[in-house]
């Protein structure tokens, strides 16, 4: 039986779900069926996720493809599976974000030794600079050095600096007719992923490599939207749901093609390609089941915040529920914390 893992964390509830609140204005241009829904499983989540960063409508019909939507997907899929996806269109990383990462895992490397490696990259030393120079970090005395900046950053927040410097212009990038709306809405979605994979990564896997994770699970959903805008170059019209997992699935080995161009960490592309290649019951590594319950919370998070989702909803996937209860009500309050809209 499926589990309802989202029981132990909802608010009480009325004998009345409150409807989903309007969307902000200005933000959300996808069209969504506003059914009160009492319980989703994950399908109905993910559905309304891919929708929502793919600025796709709802179609009013059933779940049975048109020969339309037939042709995209077959289009689609040759161009991944054949190779003929252009790899070299995608930002490459930073040279030094391996070595950085292999550093900041180790206990004894110090702020001079990382300030060394950062001072390769010019951009990224201005990232540090400006971020320390923030209110946040603001100090009685002025920051002197790179490595003064290193020191005060520390390695939590280097981490942060240096995963929104590598990723934001890369998911931002976004092209096609509705490039910036996908890329923030893709941003959106890695920065809250990020978070969750960093909190449920205690006793499973390494916290920055999981925070790499989250933030790159969905790349290819960007891939997946410039090709329907651009290189099939026909606008997607309402589309049936079965239209839209088939997009994911074809996404999620777009995302195993950037991440082996990118070099990713062997365990995070590991865990891409697990996410590509088999159903969420039965991923077997520990940062696999991270990522999944990770996506999963900040799917829900966003949609929530943009009123597409009832954030008392019942949710049913057992292959989250491998995580405890207690743990998944901290996370999602933390994120309700850290991202819910004023």
């Amino acid at each position: 039986m499926m589990g309802y893992w989202w029981r132990f964390f909802a608010r009480e509830r009325g004998p009345e779900a409150p409807a989903p609140r309007p969307a902000a204005s200005g933000r959300d241009t996808a069209t969504f069926d506003e059914t009160r829904l009492g319980s989703l499983t994950c399908n109905d989540v993910e559905e309304r996720f891919h929708r929502f960063i793919l600025n796709l409508a709802v179609n009013a019909g059933d779940n049975v493809q048109s020969g339309r939507e037939q042709m995209l997907l077959q289009r689609l899929g040759e161009l991944c599976d054949d190779g003929r996806f252009d790899v070299r269109t995608l930002p490459r990383m930073p040279t030094v974000l391996p070595q950085l990462m292999r550093a900041m895992k180790s206990d004894n490397l110090n702020g001079a030794q990382l300030a060394n490696l950062i001072r390769r990259d010019p951009v990224l030393v201005g990232e540090v600079m400006r971020v320390t120079g923030s209110v946040a970090y603001r100090t009685a005395h002025p920051i002197g050095s790179l490595q003064h900046a290193v020191v005060l950053l520390g390695q939590v927040g280097l981490r942060h600096v240096v995963s929104v410097y590598v990723m934001k212009p890369i998911l931002m990038a976004s092209a096609g007719a509705n490039g910036q709306v996908i890329g923030q809405r893709l941003w959106d979605h890695a920065e809250r992923c990020a978070h969750a994979a960093v909190f449920l990564s205690k006793g499973q896997c390494d916290p920055f490599e999981a925070q790499l994770a989250g933030l790159v699970g969905y790349t290819g959903l960007g891939a997946v939207a410039r090709l329907l805008d651009k290189d099939l170059g026909q606008a997607v019209p309402a589309c049936s749901p079965s239209f839209i997992a088939g997009c994911a699935r074809i996404a999620a080995r777009l995302s195993v093609q950037a991440g082996r161009h990118w070099d990713l960490p062997p365990l995070v592309l590991d865990a891409l390609v697990e996410h590509a290649e088999s159903m969420p019951e039965a991923m077997e590594q520990p940062m696999s089941r991270v990522l999944h319950a990770a996506q999963r919370l900040a799917m829900c998070q966003q949609l929530t915040e943009h009123g597409l989702l009832d954030g008392d909803a019942g949710y049913t996937d057992d292959a989250i529920t491998r995580f405890p209860a207690q743990l998944l009500a901290r996370c999602r309050q933390d994120l309700r914390q850290n991202f819910a809209q004023p």
